[in-house]
């Protein structure tokens, strides 16, 4: 078997990617299939930790939060991740994949408090960590959480699931000469406005050489030829 070209990864997975075809919400069969490409890197004995976004949950809630307080928005997206986060976990059990939840915000009747030492030490174990409630304040994104816990376990890469198979030079769907890259630089990233992730989480990444990955999700197997170090999605590098 060969061997995989990362120990430890962080994946981000986008709330909405757990939709599917629903207009808001967690689709069983979507959840299903991302949890099936995560046991494939799993089984390869690649340690994997999790951040998962919200905005599948809270886009069902948005009108209602519509003026409001930006931090009490941003409060109740913390909370949809941990909903987001708990299913995952179901899910996985439902697979064999044994995983742990941990919350930035204390929730302990339903997740564990984030303790980075802890959080390492499941990973050693084989077990799937979910990182849940984001960074456990508001104004900062899920992207960013994604590159801090990144940072924090020692990950040597941070994985951007979507639903787009990297990065192009225009949007795939509207202009069909677009093309994919299969490296651009984090300078490049930043000046060109690729939306790969958001400005505080790029320049994070890059300051701590941490490469990122943007590939999808809903490509069979797709993440497995990342962990591989295949020619899947675009590399984003210093």
């Amino acid at each position: 078997m060969d061997t995989p070209a990362f120990k430890r990864i962080l994946l981000k997975l986008s709330g909405e990617a757990l939709m599917g075809d629903d207009a808001y919400g967690i689709n069983r069969g979507t959840i299903t299939a991302i949890v099936a490409q995560v046991k494939e890197v799993v089984d390869l004995g690649v340690e994997v930790g999790i951040v998962i976004g919200g905005g599948n949950i809270f886009r069902g809630v948005a009108p209602a939060a519509s003026g409001m307080d930006r931090a009490t928005a941003d409060y109740m997206g913390m909370l949809a991740t941990v909903m987001n986060a708990m299913a995952l976990q179901d899910a996985m059990k439902h697979a064999g994949i044994p995983a742990r939840v941990q919350s930035a915000l204390n929730i302990e009747a339903v997740a564990e408090p984030y303790i980075r030492g802890k959080a390492i030490r499941y990973l050693e174990e084989g077990r799937v960590v979910i990182f849940g409630a984001g960074t456990g304040n508001p104004f900062f994104t899920t992207d960013t959480a994604a590159a801090l816990r990144g940072v924090e376990i020692d990950a040597e890469i941070v994985l951007k699931a979507t639903k787009v198979d990297g990065i192009y030079t225009d949007d795939p769907k509207k202009n069909p000469n677009a093309t994919r890259y299969e490296t651009v630089t984090f300078d490049e990233a930043i000046q060109k406005n690729l939306k790969v992730m958001d400005a505080t989480a790029l320049t994070l990444c890059r300051d701590q050489k941490m490469p990122i990955s943007v590939f999808s999700i809903f490509k069979p197997g797709a993440l497995k030829r990342v962990v591989m170090g295949e020619n899947e999605g675009t590399r984003v590098v210093l």
